[in-house]
């Protein structure tokens, strides 16, 4: 059951912000049997904060939002006992403009590390932190989370910032879930990152990704095999694979996640999620390189049906590459389209 979506769907207008027992009531309703972190977390906002923060510090309501966001297999609700080994926590994070945190920010904070201490969460203990980890929780300056991020303080603004920034880096600035968003800040900017890619910075991005599964896959896979390069040719098809992957997530109109999780969130696709076992096996089968060679050529066709099916392509050829000059006709903008066929 997809918590957020219905909590989102029955919330009135972010300027009418929720009393803590309106919304613990809706949790109530739509809870689920089996509860992952992201969602312990925020049952631990509604019934435990919320409360909490309405009586401490009133003044604060109408400026804040409140969820959990960015990097972590919480945010994107693949949590196991696995991920309890290190950087885990349940928490959430407080999100105010820098206007705003200049004025609330330092009171906010003491309350959070105060509720902590004196309500800690019971369902997970917190594990170590590790160097490279970084805390998604508490008062949190929301120009500063896009900042680190993206590299830039909100959702991006200039044809480069969208061709260049990664894909996994977009994914992880709207993962997760705000479970309160009175000024509608923070909700606004996901909502831009999530929805407002130019079209033509997509394409240029399917393009890119077409030519590069054609010259791995379809190209030098077999063509290093030929060589006795064994090696060379595994690397060849993790580059199709990682091409494949975002092909995928594009076609969906949708950022990919990094690595460790792009072939989970496959699965929950509208739009070709069966690729994801079938590029699981191309990395994990002990198949001859020619069976491979026939699920790489499967694959593409299915790839160019899809290319097809939105209207980007009406070649009959096999060849992913021929396909992608294709796409680039569609490109309106002269400065997109100017760009070699494999930048984005």
């Amino acid at each position: 059951m997809d918590i957020m979506r219905i909590l989102a769907k029955s919330a009135p207008p972010h300027s009418d912000f929720l009393t803590a027992r309106q919304m613990s009531k809706r949790l109530n309703s739509v809870r689920s049997n089996s509860m992952r972190a992201l969602e312990t977390a925020q049952n631990y906002f509604f019934q435990t904060a919320l409360p909490r923060l309405e009586a401490d510090l009133p003044g604060v309501m109408p400026v804040i939002a409140a969820g959990w966001s960015g990097r972590g297999s919480e945010c994107w609700g693949f949590d196991d006992d696995i991920s309890h080994d290190h950087d885990f926590a349940i928490g959430f994070a407080l999100y105010l403009t820098r206007e705003a945190e200049a004025e609330h920010g330092f009171a906010l904070g003491r309350f959070y590390t105060r509720l902590l201490k004196e309500f800690p969460p019971e369902q997970f203990p917190a594990s170590l932190s590790s160097k490279l980890g970084g805390s998604e929780h508490g008062v949190i300056i929301i120009e500063d989370f896009f900042e680190r991020h993206l590299g830039f303080p909100g959702a991006p603004q200039s044809v480069e910032q969208w061709l260049y920034t990664p894909e996994y880096a977009l994914a992880e600035a709207v993962n997760g879930a705000i479970f309160l968003d009175n000024a509608n800040v923070i909700s606004r900017i996901r909502r831009a990152i999530a929805e407002d890619m130019p079209e033509d910075v997509r394409l240029k991005k399917l393009a890119a990704r077409a030519v590069s599964m054609a010259q791995s896959g379809q190209y030098n896979f077999m063509r290093c095999i030929k060589h006795n390069e064994p090696g060379a040719a595994m690397l060849y098809l993790s580059d199709f694979v990682r091409s494949g992957i975002s092909m995928v997530f594009l076609l969906n109109r949708t950022f990919a996640p990094y690595s460790k999780w792009a072939l989970r969130a496959m699965k929950s696709l509208l739009i070709l999620p069966e690729l994801s076992g079938e590029f699981e096996h191309l990395l994990t089968g002990s198949e001859p390189p020619e069976q491979k060679a026939e699920l790489v050529e499967n694959i593409c066709a299915k790839i160019i049906g899809e290319l097809k099916i939105q209207q980007l392509s009406n070649l009959n050829d096999d060849y992913l590459e021929a396909h992608a000059f294709e796409i680039m006709k569609h490109i309106k903008s002269r400065r997109i389209s100017s760009l070699h066929i494999m930048e984005g």
